[in-house]
């Protein structure tokens, strides 16, 4: 029995004792109310025929007061139930969330980066972390080529490598999930180890000993020990046969302990050996950049109307100048003066005169430019690029060797951009610098033309009636013979010839 039902079974006795008249009515209660109401209730329906109005009141004013209470602790029960069932369901996400509430959730997605205009996918080609190294802001984690560049993925922020999304080789579109990473701070690297008091002074004693022109920075590793010494052949030293018995003994001993050694580590397994008149083939996939310079060469050889003019071109002036002034560039510039600098400006020169060389063909139209961006040809080890030289025609001799200079840096680095190589008006391709005697280039297109320079050769040539020995270069010009005739490509090609034969008329041009 509640606690309520004993206070208004309380409260009607003491009316009936002090108020005969006071009767029960005997409605029964409605199934759906509780007892608590049920009470407080049938305490609110007795009839008082004639008691005082003050009693009344206060019985009254109780009774509205028991059932305000009574209903309230039932809406309370149902609350409770209600809250008890809410803790249970959170109960369990708390659980999931105990047991998801690893770095999963904090993992960040990293997706393969725009690369350019015209470029929507690529080839993964390597993977520099892997899952569970951390990488700091910036760093490079993978690398992934295209028939134009190779593009470098940066983490955004310092973390660890928690996932990666796609394999080596794998063909990547722009946009689509790479590998994902969890950012927080990362223990900084471990200070390099100091060697020991000894191998430094012995290194500094070894260094005041070497001649000064040997004199280099120590920062290459120690040098690996020494192999260990050979077996010694115990029948060589004791021919007589004394302790023959005994070293025996300790040989086979010896061996047995090696063989005992080795069990545990696995050797490499030795390479076949080559089978004499064996005729072997290798075949490896051609990486999207070789792919594409092929179809560029071809699409050259299909779409232009070439045509390959040559020249000679004594260099004795040129390399005159270079060798008077090149150390003292170096030393006031920090640039290398070459002969690239100077075909390039000679060239210039010559395409303000013959402008048919820096146009290209749009259609129907013809576009030509009041400006030169240079393309300069780079071998690398993937093939060969064309990074492009903006407005070499407002450039000197040393702007145009140090931008050159960058450009073929970041080239044999892998670091070019689109924005390197869009564009290019003209083309200077050397291929003196491998050994090349005579050649015939290929237009780089849309453009007009490209210069290919070679070898310097000493060789008899006749000057004002005298055989004397000069430094020669062969030069060719290839053209688009659609955009010019054969008059304009060989003055282009002479008036370069006159530029560099006589470098002081660049001064005046």
């Amino acid at each position: 029995m509640s606690l309520l039902n004993l206070v208004a079974r309380r409260h009607c006795k003491e009316a009936r004792q002090q108020h005969p008249a006071f009767t029960t009515p005997s409605p029964k209660p409605t199934t759906s109310s509780s007892p608590c109401v049920v009470s407080a209730n049938k305490f609110l329906r007795f009839q008082r025929p004639s008691a005082p109005l003050a009693l009344y009141s206060s019985s009254t004013m109780l009774s509205r007061r028991l059932v305000t209470v009574a209903r309230g602790r039932g809406v309370l029960r149902a609350d409770v139930s209600s809250m008890t069932r809410g803790w249970k369901v959170a109960s369990s996400y708390t659980r999931r969330a105990k047991f998801h509430s690893t770095n999963l959730l904090l993992a960040e997605t990293v997706k393969v980066p725009q690369m350019a205009e015209s470029i929507s996918e690529g080839t993964l080609k390597s993977w520099l972390k892997q899952p569970g190294e951390s990488v700091q802001e910036d760093e490079e984690v993978a690398t992934i080529e295209t028939d134009k560049i190779d593009v470098s993925v940066n983490a955004p922020s310092a973390g660890t490598i928690t996932e990666l999304l796609a394999a080596e080789e794998d063909t990547v579109t722009v946009g689509q999930d790479l590998f994902r990473f969890e950012p927080g701070e990362v223990a900084a690297a471990p200070p390099p180890t100091k060697e020991p008091e000894a191998q430094t002074q012995e290194k500094a004693t070894a260094d005041k000993e070497e001649p000064k022109e040997q004199h280099v920075a120590k920062a290459t590793p120690l040098p690996s020990p020494p192999p260990p010494p050979a077996r010694e052949d115990t029948h060589a030293k004791d021919k007589a046969g004394v302790h023959g018995g005994e070293a025996k003994k300790e040989v086979k001993e010896t061996h047995k302990a090696e063989k005992g050694k080795g069990k545990g580590k696995t050797a490499p397994e030795p390479a076949p050996p080559r089978v004499a008149g064996a005729r072997g083939e290798t075949r490896i996939k051609m990486n999207r950049m070789r792919l594409r310079i092929a179809e560029r060469l071809k699409e050259s050889q299909n779409a232009a109307a070439s045509l390959t003019t040559f020249n000679e071109i004594d260099m004795s002036a040129l390399m005159e100048m270079r060798k008077k002034y090149k150390e003292e560039i170096l030393k006031t510039h920090d640039v290398k003066l070459g002969y690239m600098s100077a075909f390039a400006h000679a060239s210039c020169l010559a395409l303000k005169e013959i402008p048919g060389a820096n146009a290209s063909i749009d259609g129907e139209e013809i576009v030509y430019r009041d400006y030169v961006d240079l393309s300069v040809a780079v071998a690398t080890s993937k093939g060969l690029v064309t990074p492009v030289v903006r407005n070499a025609e407002s450039m000197s001799f040393v702007e145009i060797e140090r931008e050159i200079a960058a450009l073929g840096r970041k080239a044999r680095d892998g670091k070019l951009t689109m924005e390197d190589m869009a564009g290019g008006t003209f083309t200077i391709s050397n291929g003196g610098v491998f050994g090349s005697l005579y050649g015939t280039p290929i237009i780089n297109v849309p453009q007009a033309a490209v210069l290919g320079m070679h070898t310097i050769k000493e060789r008899p040539v006749v000057v004002n009636g005298q055989i004397v020995i000069r430094p020669i270069m062969v030069v060719a010009l290839t053209y688009d013979h659609r955009l010019l005739d054969g008059r304009e490509a060989v003055t282009f090609l002479v008036k370069v010839r006159d530029y560099l034969e006589d470098p002081r008329k660049m001064l005046l041009a």
